[in-house]
């Protein structure tokens, strides 16, 4: 299985331009807008989209709204090799019911939405955790993604690498060279089968190999660990979204473990806790979740599936985001934080 593990600014770099309508350049036409973002999704191919595993989904239905609406948020769990024993905890959790009956206890406006047991700080009082919960290690915030060839050009000081790495598992993930990425938090940012992650390398012990290692990054929507002061890592039990500007500054401190795919305005658009950190003060402020699933749990869940960041459907997509060409835009920005380029998620026609 091959996994294309795309920096950034090697792919925008390298993308072409969208192809020009050369019989309306001839005859003296005017050409039409290139297309946005949405547009280039909208006419990817089916071939480019990937189906997301119901096994890989977690489903938490909130209490209803006060007109009585729905309220269902479909999160997305991590794939390996990132933060699995987290991912395994939270199976585990969901496999017990661990949530049914808890509520979403903090909302920290341009923050995190955290949801758990609003008494777990209370012995007496706090739901029991299934057995058999791993303790995590905080050096599982990140992880080892294989070494690297490199080898020096004698024309230049720049460092060139091959485009591919190896992993644990022996199989090959494809890598484009960095080509001075900027990134305030990391080496470089990349996009691992669909996840946008941060990568750092590191010379190795032996040879002209360079090791390589990786880590997911707080973007909108990312779901994350919460727990109490170092060494602890938090077991699963409590969980949180980002609902505002990235906070970069968390990511290698607290484990990232999913994204919200659908009903994201769930959560964003709950009122504001008004004590600290945005916890509610009283449990009447609280909204209550009437339940926490695996998908494959869940009766007449939709099937959903993301563009698959191999595809030229994806490297079109992410070149639009950073170079804005259509008609409503006057200077293309040259360039993308790493989450200002979500992965477009859908559900299945």
């Amino acid at each position: 299985m091959r996994k294309h593990l795309i920096p950034f600014a090697a792919l925008l770099a390298t993308t072409p331009a969208m192809p020009q309508a050369s019989a309306n350049v001839a005859a003296g036409r005017a050409q039409p807008s290139p297309l946005a973002p949405a547009e280039i999704v909208n006419a990817a191919p089916k071939a480019d989209w990937a189906a997301i595993a119901p096994s890989d989904l977690l489903v938490m239905d909130l209490a209803s709204d006060g007109k009585g609406k729905p309220r269902r948020v479909v999160i997305q769990l991590m794939p390996a090799p990132f933060s699995q024993g987290w991912v395994g905890n939270i199976r585990k959790l969901a496999a017990a019911r661990f949530w049914d009956g808890t509520s979403i206890n903090r909302v920290q406006d341009n923050y995190v939405v955290q949801w758990g047991d609003g008494n777990a700080e209370d012995k007496a009082k706090a739901k029991s955790l299934p057995g058999e919960l791993a303790v995590v290690p905080q050096t599982d915030y990140s992880t080892r993604l294989g070494q690297q060839e490199i080898v020096y050009s004698p024309n230049s000081a720049t460092l060139r690498v091959q485009d591919f790495i190896t992993d644990g598992t022996g199989s090959r993930i494809r890598w484009y060279p960095i080509r001075a990425t900027k990134d305030a938090y990391a080496e470089g940012t990349a996009i691992l089968a669909g996840w946008p992650i941060a990568v750092a390398r590191s010379p190795a012990a032996k040879g002209k190999r360079i090791e390589l290692s990786g880590w997911p990054v707080h973007c909108y929507g990312m779901v994350g660990v919460g727990r109490d002061m170092p060494p602890n890592t938090g077991t699963g039990a409590e969980l949180y979204t980002v609902i505002g500007h990235a906070p970069r500054h968390l990511d290698r401190n607290i484990a990232l473990v999913g994204r919200v795919i659908e009903g994201i305005e769930h959560l964003s658009s709950l009122p504001r806790g008004t004590g600290a950190l945005g916890f509610y003060e009283t449990p009447e402020e609280r909204t209550g979740i009437v339940s926490v699933r695996i998908g494959s749990e869940v009766s007449g869940l939709p099937a959903y599936e993301y563009l698959s960041t191999e595809s030229d459907s994806f490297a079109r997509y992410a070149d639009a985001r950073a170079n804005r060409r259509d008609t409503f835009f006057i200077r293309p920005a040259g360039g993308a934080d790493i989450c200002n380029i979500p992965v477009p998620v859908r559900r299945v026609k």
